[in-house]
């Protein structure tokens, strides 16, 4: 594996011309969650409307091989913001689960990691974050923000600090549903089994199991139960809210408008700041499920939902485009938007309807490492920068961006990054594509495009078949993936597997033990932890962002 070509090398020569005419631009970042390259229009479909989304593209630069750094929202997102890969700050699962579920986890993005935020930060920058983080809240208390954004760098934070599913919409289902019954189940006959066999040993005489003990054992179970009932019974109260920096102001939040919300919010952001830089990261929570979209959006798509979600979306970018324009910014900002990983396209909703987005003709999606888990859009603009309608066809990643504005700002690079990037690699004058840790996702159905029996691929046990040596692809005459090389089909073979093995060696020894942040203890839910706007007793509700009453314009 070879060094990654970032974003900055095409950007720098220009930038160097026009020092004189600007220093230190503003940076928009537009991130969508779990939205498909396929899905937009300057990748090919014909279906959606995009045209706010497609101008970037227009009017810039579009990275035709761009990648995400993981398949999945928290490492991807960690990534992003580090410029390196999650495994290196903990944020890497060991385990079936490779995100934060509950907003009272103890894991995190930990207090020590360098984010563009506090370079640009530091740089006099004025920076905010409008929508997800998905990076961890507490660490001790309800209170302690360890892993807040503010404590990552961002003056501001409106938005929701863990993840938007359908647990958190009344109708639109549950991703624990399916795990929950098969657990139940097998708790249920555990116990039982183990009942049966006390009592079976008692009666013959082997043991002797007093009253008492036997009243213990059901009382801790049905306390164990009723715990886990009112919590998933509460989870849209306990998990679902939205904040003002540090304070909860909706909990659970109210997705009436609330895309425009994060759009007013991101508009008075940059109002605020038309005399110096500042730094603006939108992350939207669409197109992840649930999926909702504002009245003037509902049923206007081709698509469905997911169709209005991402129209409302599209609408969004434009809106903030257009501040730009209103306060005379357009040629002092860098705007770039991309998606976090690929599209989930396993969502399917209760009724049939398709709710996850398209991968075009990349194979898989979300959770796994084939290239529609991967492959997302990256888009550019900066007038007088990039020349309109630019494609760049070298291998780039979202990490990239780190790089690119931390020297925009005049900060320097912290000197633990590493430019490589794992799933292609430079051999023979090529770009050649490897599945990382010589493993991929067993589909289900085996003849369909993803893991449709459990909703996503896990890549965990019994759930992926590995592949010795790894399997290898050129994505210049295959990007379907669908025929990986031999030493038959390619001459290189076996000098491209010795490239690759000598790369993961001189990774794995350049890692550094760090604490798992997405280990089964930092996940699991704990009652300490849990933000919490009003009381238990309450079921923690309030609604303080209602009563601001805020008209928000027409969309």
């Amino acid at each position: 594996m070879m060094i990654l070509l970032p974003v900055m090398l095409y950007l720098w020569p220009v930038s160097n011309a026009i020092n004189e005419r600007i220093s230190k631009p503003n940076i928009v970042l537009f991130m969508a969650d779990d939205l498909g390259i396929g899905d937009l229009g300057c990748y090919g479909n014909t279906t959606s409307r995009t045209p706010n989304i497609d101008k970037l593209s227009k009017e810039g630069a579009t990275l035709t091989q761009h990648i995400a750094a993981a398949p999945l929202c928290t490492p991807s997102r960690a990534s992003f913001l580090t410029g390196r890969y999650s495994v290196r700050s903990g944020m890497a699962s060991l385990h079936k689960v490779g995100v934060f579920l509950f907003s009272a986890s103890s894991g995190g993005l930990p207090m020590e990691e360098i984010t563009f935020a506090k370079l640009l930060q530091q740089r006099g920058y004025s920076t905010a974050l409008i929508g997800k983080w998905h990076l961890g809240i507490n660490c001790n208390s309800s209170d302690d923000f360890c892993h807040h954004p503010l404590n990552h760098g961002f003056d501001y934070f409106y938005g929701v600090p863990v993840n938007n599913l359908r647990d958190c919409k009344p109708g639109h289902g549950s991703v624990f549903g399916a795990g929950l019954k098969m657990h139940t189940r097998a708790a249920l006959q555990s116990m039982g089994i183990a009942l049966i066999s006390l009592a079976v040993l008692n009666y013959i005489g082997l043991i002797r199991v007093p009253r008492r003990v036997l009243g213990y054992f059901f009382l801790i179970a049905a306390v164990i139960v009723g715990v886990l009932l009112l919590f998933f019974y509460n989870f849209r109260n306990l998990n679902c809210f939205l904040m003002r920096n540090h304070s909860i102001i909706q909990q659970p939040w109210n997705y009436e408008n609330l895309t425009q919300r994060f759009t007013e919010e991101a508009k008075r952001f940059i109002g605020r700041n038309t005399n110096a830089p500042f730094l603006l990261f939108v992350a939207y929570t669409q197109v992840h499920t649930a999926l909702y979209a504002s009245q003037a959006f509902r049923g206007k798509s081709k698509h469905g939902l997911y169709g209005d979600a991402l129209e409302e979306m599209d609408w969004s970018v434009g809106q903030i485009l257009h501040a730009l324009d209103q306060w005379h910014l357009r040629e002092q900002t860098l705007v770039y938007f991309t998606s976090d990983h690929g599209a989930h396209v396993e969502e399917i909703s209760a009724n049939g309807e398709v709710q996850g987005g398209y991968n075009g003709i990349y194979k898989g999606g979300k959770s796994t490492s084939w290239e529609g888990g991967i492959r997302v859009p990256g888009l550019l603009r900066w007038p007088g920068v990039f020349k309109p309608s630019t494609h760049i066809d070298e291998p780039t990643s979202n990490m990239d961006i780190f790089p690119t504005i931390v020297k925009l700002a005049g900060a320097s690079l912290p000197s633990d990054r590493y430019g490589m990037l794992f799933h292609l690699v430079r051999a023979c004058g090529r770009w050649w594509k490897i599945h990382p840790f010589f493993f991929t996702p067993n589909f289900s159905p085996e003849d369909s495009n993803g893991c449709h029996d459990d909703h996503v691929c896990f890549c965990y046990g019994k759930s992926v078949t590995y592949h010795d040596p790894p399997l290898l692809f050129d994505l210049s005459k295959d990007p379907e993936e669908k025929n990986p090389l031999t030493p038959e089909t390619e001459s290189h073979f076996h000098e491209i597997i010795q490239v690759i093995q000598q790369a993961v060696s001189n990774h794995s020894k350049s890692l550094v033990v760090v604490p798992n942040q997405l280990s089964l203890e930092n996940m699991l839910w704990k009652p300490w932890l849990q933000p919490c706007c009003s009381s238990f007793l309450q079921f923690c509700y309030c609604d303080h962002e209602s009563r601001e009453n805020k008209k928000l314009p027409e969309a």
